[in-house]
């Protein structure tokens, strides 16, 4: 069974939390929730987490005090701090707090998921490395090197091919909508009339299937798309 990186993400705003939880499972993290400072920093301070996501304006203690805690509590656990105000003294102050990262809402996702696979990196690296690289069968992706292999050949994949196979790898055997992808590869205010979803699964398909077995990427008629050895 895979050990899935576990994140608490301490944000009071829960359409915000449940966007970012969902969106975060999608790429294969154990998400958390807490909805205010004092929930969060008991949370930090008893349970181990991987990342903590840490907001800066919450009810009954802010972020700053919530980081405050966890670091005298001895923790060395990332702190990615998340805050709407984008003042430098707010970003200053949150370091100084002992945060590792700031983030200014509202965020993109992409560099969310950029900032969170850093910080793992840089306090882990053995650990990382080895979750930084995705397999199903004799297909291989390393997402430091940003290379792909098919029975040990080299495949060359543009950016946006690359991206696509891997959010079919980080979900494999799971059907994934055209919206899903969409969402998770495409930016939300792509046009979800185009065939271009379709397009690209058949680029991937002639690139890492065609002249390999076993077949990896499937249809599943009218609901999506997956990828798994037959």
């Amino acid at each position: 069974m895979e050990n899935f990186p576990k994140i608490l993400f301490v944000e009071d705003d829960k359409r915000i939390s449940d966007a970012t939880k969902k969106g975060l499972e999608k790429q294969s993290f154990t998400v958390e929730p807490a909805y205010d400072g004092f929930v969060g920093a008991r949370l930090a301070t008893t349970q181990p987490y991987d990342l903590i996501i840490l907001d800066i304006n919450l009810p009954l203690m802010n972020g700053f005090e919530v980081c405050k805690a966890i670091r005298q509590h001895g923790s060395t656990t990332p702190i990615l701090m998340l805050t709407a105000l984008g003042e430098i003294d707010d970003r200053v102050k949150g370091l100084d707090f002992g945060a590792d990262d700031y983030l200014i809402k509202p965020f993109d996702f992409r560099e969310l998921m950029a900032r969170i696979h850093a910080l793992l990196r840089r306090a882990n690296p053995t650990h990382d490395q080895a979750s930084e690289v995705l397999r199903e069968a004799n297909l291989e992706m390393n997402l430091v090197t940003k290379t792909v292999r098919r029975d040990n050949q080299p495949i060359d994949l543009t950016a946006r091919e690359f991206e696509l196979l891997e959010f079919l790898l980080r979900n494999k055997g799971r059907v994934l909508s055209k919206m899903d992808i969409i969402e998770h590869v495409w930016d939300l205010n792509f046009d979800t009339n185009t065939n271009v979803i379709e397009v690209f699964i058949n680029y991937l398909r002639k690139k890492i299937d065609r002249n390999f077995e076993p077949k990896l990427i499937h249809t599943k008629t009218g609901l999506g798309y997956y990828l798994k050895a037959d």
